[in-house]
């Protein structure tokens, strides 16, 4: 299968099996990981050694980050989840339905993963990522039981379009090959012409994101997926020179310096509405974004215990997103579009 934008997974395709090679799953990371993916009923070939092997297509799948709730709706196989982690934080209905029935296993309280539910499941595939912090990453106890786990790394990729691509790495263990093909084809071209909007614009406004936590502001670096997103939607990034993929890590005063004119103000924190952003620090209305009323959050699709669509399908349809911030940043371009992830700050 043709992978056109990703930069972190490769399907190489033989006779007898497939081999997923997964690399750069966190910054800083120079391990690859390969996962040879066999067809059920057919022996096992001869493979490198400690490869790990996974029958396909797989029917019980663990999902132990929501986005990969996002990559099954698409493909149309929420029924194959049998567990999930994170709980609280899905927000798709059908998955809901299942956590509260029993017929989809809750398999993390806090965050302590439950093992013995795990190895009792005997899932086909455990979708999983890393970060590179052992407070947070998956147990070691979990690694030994020999369950078959498949790292990703979609989270580090820099353009929306690659996140999206990652449809085709959860098809392949589902063979779902043509259907993720056809899935992301259509995302992308309407990606694509979108952008083509947006391209030879001369007056693009400029952005803020963010909120501060903790008294530090992490703004997106200029080489991240919100930046190039940003970008693609016609917006002045404000840190765009920067060459940083994560967040810069700056106080309340360098980002007003910087940014106390900002046409627009994107992402602050979970807040909702402007007297939630003030109360938070009052010197957050001393922006002119706040004072013209410029502030949008990505908090349209949020549930009550605080999950949020934008990290489930939003992944999956950057093209959704992309003309979110079209509409917010040039109305004109898309008048009659009704926003699906981002509300104003009232």
């Amino acid at each position: 299968m043709a992978i056109k934008h990703a930069q972190n997974f490769e399907i190489t395709q033989y006779d007898t099996h497939r081999i997923l090679t997964v690399k750069n799953t966190f910054r800083g990371s120079f391990i690859n990981y390969d996962y040879a993916l066999v067809p059920k009923g057919r022996d096992i070939p001869e493979l490198p050694k400690g490869i790990k092997v996974i029958r396909t297509p797989v029917e019980k799948v663990v999902a132990m980050e929501t986005v990969y709730i996002g990559y099954l709706e698409a493909l149309d196989q929420l029924d194959t989840i049998s567990a999930a982690a994170t709980v609280n934080f899905i927000t798709n209905s059908k998955v809901l339905e299942g956590v509260a029935s029993g017929a989809i296993q809750s398999v993390q309280s806090g965050q302590t993963i439950n093992v013995e539910k795990l190895i009792l499941l005997q899932p086909d595939l455990i979708l999983t990522s890393v970060s590179g912090d052992a407070n947070f990453d998956m147990p070691a106890k979990l690694e030994r039981t020999g369950l078959p786990i498949a790292l990703t790394a979609g989270y580090m990729e820099q353009h929306p379009l690659a996140r999206a691509e990652w449809i085709k790495f959860v098809a392949a263990f589902l063979e779902e090959d043509e259907r993720a093909r056809i899935i992301f084809d259509h995302i992308e071209q309407r990606y694509l012409e979108l952008t083509a909007l947006t391209k030879q614009l001369d007056d693009r406004p400029t952005i803020l994101c963010g909120a501060p936590y903790s008294s530090v502001w992490h703004v997106p670096g200029g080489e991240s997926f919100t930046a190039r997103m940003i970008r693609d939607a016609g917006g002045d990034y404000l840190w765009s020179n920067d060459k940083s993929q994560g967040g810069i890590p700056l106080d309340i005063e360098r980002v007003f310096l910087k940014a106390a004119n900002a046409d627009y103000w994107l992402n602050p924190s979970y807040y909702r509405s402007m007297k939630a952003l003030s109360s938070a620090d009052k010197r957050f209305g001393k922006f002119a974004a706040a004072e013209n009323g410029t502030v949008f959050n990505n908090t349209r699709q949020v549930s009550p215990k605080g999950g949020n669509a934008i990290w489930e399908s939003g992944i999956v349809h950057p093209d959704e997103v992309l003309a979110d911030l079209i509409h917010i940043f040039h109305p004109e371009l898309l008048p009659h579009h009704e926003l699906v992830y981002y509300e104003q700050l009232k």
